[in-house]
């Protein structure tokens, strides 16, 4: 983490009093501030902010800080701000659960600054279709595009955990779980993404050698419909940590395996291949690589 980027987050805390406002102005996650906060209050060696219920406080410390701070980092963010803000409409594809809680909160900033942003949610084979034939601008995929009509580049590598409720967990023999854990959960009912498993067909391929013959209980496009039904008892899935991580720590799941190398997979953005890209796309491409630095901080 570089001191610069620990200032600017400080900054923004001490003018807003709010984690969460602060958060919403830089593009990042409130954990992502308030692990910046620590990392800042750690270097300084003494408090800078007193947190309470409606939000913070600064510590005279923290004031000094800020009052030594504020101008340079104003002028900095005059460097790097463009002469003029992009405009115009991007239209954006992508999963509804990527898209509500990745790619919206990372592209406030930029709707607050005249960019309008419309999305297109649904299975990426079809938005990449839509991108292809010019009705869409940009496409968060989770599969990688392939063909002549993409260009693309890796977003972000997110890592899936398998979980079930922990009345599902505790049912199992935790011995032929950890000694062949295939077999273990054979027997439960599946919570899928879609038809053909896709994710859960990918974990079970990396991890067990091949595809699982478990029972479908529910099909829902939507990871955090997934964790819920999960949460309510209806099935085992494979979901990314990030979205899992809150659950695991309440138990209101619990982990049911742990491999020594966690399957991942790629978020990929595609644009058209040969498309002129307008500056509000291209705001848009950088404002998501720049939020995606921070979106494996739980």
């Amino acid at each position: 983490m570089h001191d610069l980027d620990l200032l600017r987050t400080f900054l923004a805390v001490h003018r807003s009093g709010s984690i969460t406002a602060a958060a919403a102005e830089l593009g990042l996650s409130q954990p992502t501030v308030s692990d910046r906060m620590a990392r800042l209050e750690a270097r300084a060696g003494e408090p800078l902010l007193v947190r309470a219920s409606r939000g913070v406080s600064p510590t005279p410390a923290g004031d000094r800080l800020a009052a030594r701070i504020a101008e340079p980092i104003d002028r900095l963010r005059d460097v790097w701000r463009p002469a003029a803000e992009p405009a115009g409409t991007v239209r954006i594809g992508g999963a509804s659960d990527v898209v509500a809680s990745r790619v919206v909160p990372a592209l406030a900033p930029l709707a607050a600054n005249g960019v309008r942003l419309e999305f297109s949610l649904g299975l990426a084979p079809a938005l990449l279709d839509a991108l292809a034939e010019g009705e869409l601008d940009l496409v968060v995929s989770a599969i990688r595009p392939v063909g002549p009509a993409f260009r693309s580049r890796g977003l972000i590598d997110e890592e899936f955990v398998l979980v079930a409720s922990p009345s599902t967990a505790r049912a199992l023999d935790q011995d032929r779980l950890r000694a062949n854990p295939a077999e273990a959960l054979a027997s439960l009912p599946l919570v899928a993404y879609d038809a053909q498993l896709s994710i859960v067909r990918r974990y079970w391929r990396s991890q067990f050698g091949f595809r699982p013959t478990n029972p479908v209980s529910v099909v829902v496009p939507d990871l955090r419909a997934i964790l819920a039904a999960v949460i309510a008892g209806a099935g085992i899935a494979a979901v990314p940590r990030y979205l899992a991580e809150p659950a695991i720590l309440s138990g209101s799941v619990a982990l049911l395996h742990r491999p020594e190398v966690p399957p991942i997979n790629t978020l990929h953005l595609a644009i058209r291949a040969g498309a002129e890209v307008a500056p509000a796309t291209s705001a848009v491409i950088d404002r998501l690589r720049e939020a995606a630095r921070s979106w494996d901080v739980f």
